[in-house]
């Protein structure tokens, strides 16, 4: 018999002998006090890395933190009790009136809560100024309401061209005006009360999303209806307690009684006008700027029509107009390579902001948009949903600081989580990571402007830990990675500081008045 083969027949026999532990290292296991201890240094260092960590509290930010702690930790006792009851586990629809009914929530919309830097055009107002402005004069429609598909909407001084118009005043007379708002209401909105079997796939709440813009166009496209809906967006997103709105339009083509059609110069020109008027009487409103987002599924010829348009906004609106990207359902519009020869020609001062990785693939095109995003320059990321499973564009996104659009709402209204517990932003918020909460379409959902998505972020995706010092840090986030000029951005932060202090003096005097009870 050999050596070798001797030595391996007696090894079992050596490892049991006294001079195994020449062989085996054992590891000591460490006493109970050393355990606790190093279990609390790991709880600590992990807190210590969380995302809003270098917030310092004051002592009355102190005592409004242990409130807010207290009805947080309420709902996570009531869901770890019973997980259905838990809300950021169902479906946004099913829990709605849940959500407006929670204590903690109601916290968090008296919150200020900065700005809103992902948010849509015409999805920006409730859907009862859409019901609003189906009372304004010389609004017709043609055919009727069939399920998700509504009738033509035309405003016109005299009935248009082709048979079938009516006038919605006729209408509404003749069905009832209750019965008739109802169904512009449920025409306007991808709200539905038993949502998981409407909704069977992404292709299906999108299919539905596209269609309601057929009828919804040509009442916000009438000029005077056009600013009607800003004004009233403003006021909402005000009374949200949200200071600042950057937000993205494909600038359609406006219409009057007079046949008279707007340009994009026109349509920014009224978007200035509009904030300018409402911050007049809303001083503590630091304003709004423009991202110009055409549609991403257009041909070349068209996407060089849209880069014109947004050099030329560039040159004439450069402060007000701070951002190009390319809207519409990932997974079926073009991808961002396929733009990049084009894209690439544009000034270097025209800032970025593209839609990328809103997806549930991985290795697609629709993933690996977040690729190109990164390599053009992108100043911010829309969703980023997909981002978690490229390590080294996270890696890349974290030292470039690319600050990531997280939309909580729409990602689960659009398919992509089921629970929030499981939205890959998740992971994010364990380090100071550069992103911000906003609501990309809240209207199309019946939400407010930003209080639910801050909401549903803060109970549902962020740790049971993070506390006060996360939403605080939400917000400052929101004006530090805006589009502003850096004198706009100083305002801006000093307006919120203010209003931050009269919301913790404010909160505190209603917590001892509690108390007292």
């Amino acid at each position: 018999m050999s050596q070798p083969v001797m030595l391996l027949l007696l090894l079992p026999l050596l490892l049991t002998m006294g001079d195994s532990k020449m062989l085996i290292e054992r590891h000591s296991r460490p006493s109970p006090e050393a355990y606790h201890r190093h279990r609390e240094q790991f709880v600590q260092k992990e807190t210590n890395l969380a995302l809003g960590a270098d917030i310092q509290l004051t002592a009355n930010e102190t005592l409004v933190n242990e409130y807010l702690m207290s009805l947080k930790r309420a709902e996570l006792a009531e869901g770890f009790a019973d997980p259905y009851q838990f809300v950021p586990a169902r479906h946004f629809f099913q829990v709605l009136d849940k959500i407006n009914a929670s204590p903690l929530y109601q916290l968090i919309r008296r919150m200020p809560k900065g700005g809103v830097l992902h948010a849509h055009d015409t999805a920006l107002a409730g859907t009862e100024v859409i019901v609003q402005l189906t009372y304004e004069q010389h609004l017709w429609q043609r055919g009727t309401f069939n399920g998700w598909n509504g009738p033509e909407f035309l405003f016109s001084r005299n009935a248009p061209a082709g048979a079938g118009w009516e006038l919605v005043r006729d209408v509404r007379e003749r069905t009832g005006a209750d019965q008739y708002d109802d169904a512009v209401r449920h025409l306007f909105t991808l709200y539905d009360e038993d949502p998981l079997n409407t909704y069977k796939s992404i292709n299906d709440v999108w299919s539905r999303f596209t269609a309601m813009f057929f009828s919804f166009q040509p009442i916000v496209t009438y000029r005077p209806a056009w600013e009607i809906y800003f004004r009233e967006a403003l006021r909402q997103f005000y009374e949200d307690n949200v200071m600042y709105l950057e937000f993205r339009g494909v600038l359609p083509t406006l219409y009057d009684l007079d046949d008279k059609t707007y340009t994009p110069e026109e349509v920014v020109e009224m978007y200035i006008n509009v904030t300018e008027q409402f911050k007049a009487t809303h001083p503590q409103f630091a304003g709004t700027k423009f991202i110009y987002a055409p549609l991403r599924n257009a041909d070349n010829q068209t996407a060089d029509q849209y880069l014109t348009i947004a050099e030329r906004l560039h040159l004439q609106y450069g402060s007000y107009v701070v951002g190009f990207d390319l809207v519409g359902q990932e997974d079926l519009g073009r991808p961002l390579v396929e733009f990049a020869d084009m894209l690439l020609t544009l000034p270097p001062t025209i800032n970025f902001v593209f839609h990328a990785g809103e997806t549930n693939w991985h290795g697609m095109q629709t993933d690996e948009n977040l690729i190109d995003a990164i390599l053009l320059g992108t100043k911010r990321i829309g969703h980023g949903y997909a981002l978690q499973k490229h390590p080294l564009l996270l890696d890349e996104v974290r030292r470039r600081r690319i600050c990531v659009e997280i939309n909580p709402v729409s990602n689960q209204v659009l398919k992509l989580v089921a629970d929030y517990r499981n939205h890959p932003a998740s992971v994010l918020f364990t380090t100071d990571f550069p992103l911000v909460i906003s609501s990309d379409d809240p209207s199309f959902w019946r939400a407010t402007p930003l209080s639910h998505d801050f909401y549903i972020a803060f109970l549902g995706i962020a740790s049971a830990h993070q506390d006060l010092r996360l939403l605080k840090k939400l917000a400052l986030n929101s004006l530090h990675y805006s589009l502003m000029a850096d004198g706009e951005k100083e305002a801006a932060i000093a307006q919120f500081e203010r209003s931050w202090s009269d919301f913790i003096e404010l909160t505190v005097e209603q917590i001892q008045a509690a108390q007292n009870r």
